[in-house]
């Protein structure tokens, strides 16, 4: 057997993921277990978790590698430095000493950080380094259920390509064009986030939850002055409005200048209709780049499917767009599509492009549904309980499948843990906290009772494949919730002349559907396909909820409060369900009621994470 250990780390959401024989056996972020959100150090936690997964020791990997090159990173920062110089020099003396002392030298750096994670581990020619988007390209292909495809990816930069479109054939995957660094559409879409007082890297989500609150006002201002599209989809940026090639922010004075406003304080300044308008407009134009490259794509290499990856490819609505045009027959996003999926395609990269090893394709996919991180054993779960001071009790599967739904229906909200932590950023039922979609006052009460965050953010919602036509105008497969889709129309509710009038966040109150809980202002929703044989505990539990109440979805949101990352042990979901108002916890077998729990075991969550 091979083993490949890839890892990404020193930039943001480092992780580690192994491969054998070319199979993903197991994968996860570090920041689950160390609880710091988007955690970039070395990931020593998720290496010992995918290496203890598959019984190894760190020296009988037989090859390690990291996701991207860093000399070809260096040079970028030296090359942007002497074009744009002296403006920068700030940013670029700031950047120099780390870049010196660790970044430039990080074969050794992480040589020297493997062999403290195994004395064992000596031997240097066990250490590769892949490109960036490569990694990308390759997460995003390789566990496809497609023999050929177009791939497309997207993020901020890598070491230069911001954007790049490959082929892949078979084992064969090649970088065929790229778009270089200044010009990003994911720096783009973050100069807006930090615009609109949004953290970068972390508050992207926030921006395309926000955009249908808006009108887009700003769309020609932005073509107009910010960024130039040709027809194929291909861009470049005035790199006269943004800072972050030479400077320590995104966007600049003239930049505000542009817009009439300077940018969002976002703990002394409320959003605004203004806000709301920015978001919608820089959407659409996101939307008009990614549709104008998958018809570019598609004609030119006249191939009938595309995979997706990098930061841009977890834009599920510009995602549902492509899809809506049917400018391809079929679609695959990887859904850990950012940085973290790069330690999964520089694995894979390694074994199909440098060793040359086939593959064999699952008509699904690989992923096993992402779910690729921990899981714990009942023992391990009641142990975790009895030392945390929980009080719960032990059911048989039928019977905490009966529960729940019943709990649901009542319109209680449930933290539910059970099987493998998901891979990426989305909870898939395996770490969700999930509510009764049909309720109005559930997507509020989540957002600020539960999650502790702005109350526009919409969530998702799980539904049965195969009732979900009957729901939903989409007909595809979208278990990992990376596509939006519109609830069918005779299940909305339109809205009257008055409600219509109402500003922004108003709209909110207004009941927009069956399932208002899940239905977000435009009358969209983000999809997540639920199918039996990736999650049969979740399945079930929908299927129950169904036989309840007629309706074959829940809401699905992640286990955590804003700022902290997914829950991943049963002692984080304990604490995380203390610190809300979460009404039960079910973890395994272990059915938990808030209102026998100690007291004085009673967090406050509102605060214990930073703000993202």
């Amino acid at each position: 057997m091979t083993s490949i250990l890839g890892i990404s780390a020193f930039y943001h959401d480092s992780a580690a993921t192994l491969v054998a024989d070319g199979k993903i056996i197991a994968a996860a972020q570090e920041e689950r277990f160390t609880r710091i959100k988007h955690d970039s150090n070395y990931p020593a936690n998720a290496i010992n978790f995918v290496l203890n997964y598959a019984n190894l020791e760190l020296s009988d990997v037989d090859y390690v590698i990291f996701f991207e090159k860093p000399f070809l990173k260096f040079e970028r920062l030296l090359e942007t430095y002497v074009a744009f110089a002296p403006r920068g020099f700030i940013q670029f003396a700031q950047a120099m000493p780390t870049w010196l002392r660790e970044k430039l030298f990080q074969k050794k750096q992480l040589m020297s950080l493997l062999k403290t994670q195994d004395k064992s581990f000596i031997d240097d020619k066990k250490l590769y380094f892949s490109e960036h988007h490569l990694s990308h390209a390759a997460s995003a292909f390789y566990p496809s259920p497609f023999d050929e495809a177009i791939v497309l990816t997207s993020d901020g930069v890598g070491e230069w390509a911001t954007t790049t479109a490959a082929i892949g054939k078979g084992k064969s995957l090649e970088i065929k064009k790229e778009i270089h660094f200044p010009h990003s559409l994911g720096l783009l879409y973050s100069a807006f986030t930090y615009y609109t007082g949004f953290k970068v890297n972390s508050g992207e989500y926030k921006l395309m939850g926000l955009a249908p609150y808006g009108e887009p006002k700003y769309y020609n201002k932005i073509k107009e002055n910010l960024i130039d599209i040709k027809l194929d989809g291909s861009f470049k940026l005035d790199l006269n409005y943004f800072d972050y090639a030479t400077g320590l922010k995104m966007t600049n004075s003239k930049f505000n200048l542009l817009f009439g406003q300077k940018e969002r304080d976002a703990k002394n300044e409320k959003l605004t209709q203004f806000h709301m308008d920015i978001a919608a407009s820089i959407q659409k134009v996101t939307e008009e780049i990614m549709l104008k490259m998958a018809k570019s794509l598609r004609q030119e290499y006249n191939i009938k499917n595309l995979c997706m990856a990098g930061g841009v490819a977890l834009n599920c609505v510009a995602n549902g767009k492509i899809l809506n045009e049917k400018i391809f027959e079929n679609i695959w996003v990887q859904p850990a599509a950012g940085d973290a999926g790069g330690s999964l395609g520089a694995a894979l990269a390694f074994w199909h492009i440098h060793q040359k090893n086939e593959r064999v394709i699952n008509p699904n996919d690989n992923m096993n549904g992402s779910y690729l991180g921990p899981e714990y054993s009942q023992q391990q779960i009641e142990l975790d309980l009895k030392k945390s001071g929980a009080k719960y009790q032990i059911l048989s599967e039928e019977e905490i499948i009966d529960k729940t739904a019943d709990d649901l229906s009542k319109g209680e909200a449930i933290g539910w843990f059970q099987g493998r932590m998901e891979f990426g950023p989305r909870a898939l039922g395996g770490r969700s906290i999930l509510g009764d979609p049909r309720s109005p006052k559930m997507q509020k009460n989540l957002n600020l009772k539960v999650k502790y965050r702005e109350s526009f953010r919409p969530f998702a919602p799980s539904v049965l494949r195969n009732d979900l036509e009957e729901w939903f105008n989409i007909n595809v497969d979208s278990p990992y919730m990376l596509m939006v889709a519109e609830v069918n129309k005779n299940k909305i509710i339109e809205m009257n002349e008055d409600q219509k009038k109402l500003f922004g966040i108003e709209k909110l109150n207004v009941k927009r559907s069956e399932i208002p809980a899940v239905t977000h202002v435009d009358y969209s929703a983000r999809i997540q396909t639920v199918h039996k044989n990736t999650n049969e505990i979740y399945f079930k539990l929908i299927q129950k909820f169904k036989e309840k109440t007629g309706c074959p979805l829940l809401v699905n949101t992640s286990f955590n409060v804003r700022g902290e990352p997914i829950v991943n042990t049963p002692t984080d979901a304990f604490n995380c369900f203390m610190g809300t108002e979460l009404d039960k916890l079910i973890i395994g077998h272990c059915y938990l009621d808030k209102y026998q729990q100690d007291v004085s075991l009673k967090k406050d969550y509102s605060k214990e994470f930073e703000l993202d």
